[in-house]
């Protein structure tokens, strides 16, 4: 028998009694639940096996682009093709993968295996991670931030660990110690790749190369591991939710477990598991600042039903921390009388403060920015 619909608002009640319990939905799956609670029962018309929603079903012709970084500093032939490949990508699915791209493969295990192990400790040695204060370096929580949404909406099948950079400075050493070494070496690596991509994506925008690292738009400020349980009843939830980033660029590391997609021409595309690949995607304030010229994309991660958890890490890189209040808008090399801005000046701060309402219970923050 199909569950019936969900009042939300009702059930909020019982999702912040859950959340006060601190146990994650891991600790539900430990205590041998086998039908989820009703305030993670997704609108029919949202879930991953709705026949009338977009979706892939081996859709012909759609593959995300996989792009070779190999002999990025070599000024060649191969230099050209990476950003005129970028630049495609951009411009058209705001999804690609990026291979050879100077992170050891060993370090991108390590760091999988650590999320693993954070989340699998006892639950009793997670408790003090768990937090909703945003303010903290890091926090450990359950299904987004579910206090600060518009209106209320289902709760989403994950555990995560979000760490991020105050004031421009990553302090390794308030990272939970049972992750600690592992986190900071994968993190180093991001800094050194942040170097790569601003430049790449710089031409690809016909910029100069050193265009986004130089207004210091381009800088991984918060990492989110994912833990994504086996669901006991994954036809009605999602792991995370339909929604585009706010970020300019999001890294995601992803296990050999599959269930991320995107949404292509309204069907929903896999993104498949690329052995020593990072998923690269473009963010809201990426499209913001090319004027359209790069896409954001929507995206949801499906809830697993697999034998074992799915395992990701998501890298945002965001304008620095001491620019978040400056204005800014579309940059202005990439305006012309046959290029008019496309949305108005305003700042990451303000950015941010409408995508925390809107944007996490997936309704589209960019159109609020509009000329």
């Amino acid at each position: 028998m199909a569950p019936a619909l969900v009042d939300y608002t009702a059930a909020e009640k019982e999702l912040f009694e859950f959340d006060d319990l601190k146990i994650g939905v891991k600790g539900l799956v430990d205590a041998g639940v086998t039908h989820i609670p009703r305030f993670f029962i997704h609108p029919p018309e949202c879930r991953g096996n709705n026949s009338s929603a977009p979706q892939n079903n081996g859709v012909d012709g759609v593959e995300i682009p996989v792009i070779d970084l190999e002999g990025f500093n070599e000024n060649d032939d191969r230099r050209v093709k990476m950003v005129n490949a970028i630049r495609y990508a951009c411009a058209t699915g705001g999804f690609f993968q990026i291979v050879n791209h100077g992170v050891p493969v060993a370090v991108m295990e390590e760091m999988v295996e650590s999320i693993r192990r954070f989340h699998e400790q006892p639950q009793e040695a997670k408790m003090e991670w768990y937090s909703r204060d945003f303010s903290r370096k890091v926090n450990y929580f359950s299904s987004g931030d579910i206090k600060g949404r518009a209106k209320p909406v289902p709760a989403e099948w994950r555990d995560t660990l979000s760490c991020r950079a105050a004031d421009d400075q990553w302090d390794f050493d308030a990272l939970p110690e049972l992750c600690r070494r592992e986190m900071k070496e994968y993190l180093k690596n991001m800094i050194d790749l942040q170097e790569k991509l601003s430049e790449l994506m710089s031409e690809a925008l016909g910029l100069s190369k050193n265009h986004l690292s130089s207004t210091g738009y381009l800088k991984p400020m918060r990492l989110s591991s994912h833990y994504y349980p086996v669901c006991p009843e994954p036809d009605l939830t999602l792991g995370t939710i339909k929604h585009s980033d706010p970020s300019l660029l999001t890294l995601v590391l992803q296990d050999k477990g599959n269930g991320l997609q995107v949404l292509h021409n309204d069907q929903w595309v896999d993104i498949p598991a690329v052995d020593g690949a990072f998923v690269a995607n473009i963010g809201d304030f990426m499209q913001l600042l090319s004027n359209d010229k790069f896409k954001s994309v929507e995206h949801r991660v499906l809830a697993t039903s697999l034998g074992k958890p799915r395992i990701s890490a998501a890298t945002f890189f965001l304008p620095c921390a001491k620019d978040i209040h400056k204005p800014c808008g579309p940059i202005k090399e990439l305006l012309s009388d046959n290029s008019p801005p496309i949305y108005r000046i305003t700042s990451y701060a303000e950015f941010m403060s409408h995508y925390t309402v809107e944007g996490q219970i997936g309704v589209r923050a960019l159109p609020h920015f509009k000329l």
